[in-house]
């Protein structure tokens, strides 16, 4: 449906036609052997109507200028209205999200993660094309999951969690901080069961890592993540921690200068990247 309805006035120009015909009824009786008596007064008459003609077709343009020109500061002016009414329900929009999130994290806070997952796929639902509300539904459902000894309730967390990290996934692919989340569930596993999950899982991680690395080697999540990470398999395994240490300290490095203009962008891991290398000295 079109912002314009284009309106033709005709009337002017209908009556200026009849003038016409008329003149040229008079102009074909002068010339013909029966003409018809026309007094001079409607000569006169006749003459002011062709001048009026010749003066309307020199100046059409000029008028339809004027008209379409009027029509067309009319349409600019809707078409501003409407950009100032969807900026406006933009801003609207993205207030809720804002809102909603803050909300979100402030459960997750005070404990409440499970009003907080639920916030946040309720706001996932309503931003189908944004991995965040996926992420941190995940990352929820990951955390609470650290210690969990029941393997039933367990089970449900984190197959829960990989749920919305696929949406996420879909969304944003090869994105560093899904694989370091993906990375994070399956290390949940590994907790809960070494004996069960920890040879299967555990190379998956070192993939994911150095995958994620390759992504996005200044990212400070991917750097301390992949380097705690080598921490733990070196620790397992009777070897020295101590050369990775200096990856934590990279790390520590680029979470004093790492931004993202993405609203609610990951920003966790300094606390925890500053513990551990306290533990390298």
């Amino acid at each position: 449906m079109g912002f314009v309805k284009h309106i033709l006035y005709t009337g002017e120009n209908e009556k200026l036609m009849s003038a016409a015909g008329f003149f040229d009824e008079m102009q074909t009786s002068k010339n013909s052997s029966s003409p018809k008596k026309y007094s001079s007064v409607n000569l006169l008459f006749l003459t002011g109507l062709a001048d009026a003609l010749l003066w309307h077709d020199n100046h059409k343009q000029s008028i339809m200028d004027t008209r379409y020109g009027n029509q067309k500061t009319t349409v600019m002016g809707k078409l501003t209205s409407l950009l100032v009414f969807l900026t406006i329900l933009t801003a609207s929009a993205q207030d809720r999200y804002t809102q909603g999130m803050e909300k979100a994290f402030q459960l997750w806070e005070s404990g409440k993660t499970g009003e907080a997952s639920n916030l946040f796929e309720r706001i996932a639902t309503a931003e189908p094309d944004n991995w965040l509300p996926y992420y941190y539904a995940s990352q929820v459902n990951t955390v609470i999951s650290f210690g969990e000894k029941d393997e039933k309730k367990l089970t449900v967390q984190l197959e829960k969690a990989k749920e919305f990290l696929d949406v996420a996934k879909a969304i944003s692919q090869d994105n560093p901080e899904i694989l370091i989340q993906e990375a994070l569930i399956n290390t949940a596993w590994i907790v809960f069961d070494g004996a069960t999950y920890g040879m299967t899982l555990s190379q998956k991680n070192a993939q994911l890592y150095q995958r994620a690395l390759e992504l996005a080697p200044d990212n400070p999540r991917v750097v301390f993540s992949k380097a705690e990470w080598d921490m733990g398999a070196a620790r397992y395994f009777g070897k020295d921690t101590a050369p990775y240490c200096k990856d934590v300290e990279k790390a520590l490095e680029l979470f004093a200068t790492f931004k993202s203009e993405t609203p609610f962008y990951p920003s966790w891991g300094k606390e925890r990247a500053e513990e551990v290398l306290a533990s390298c000295k």
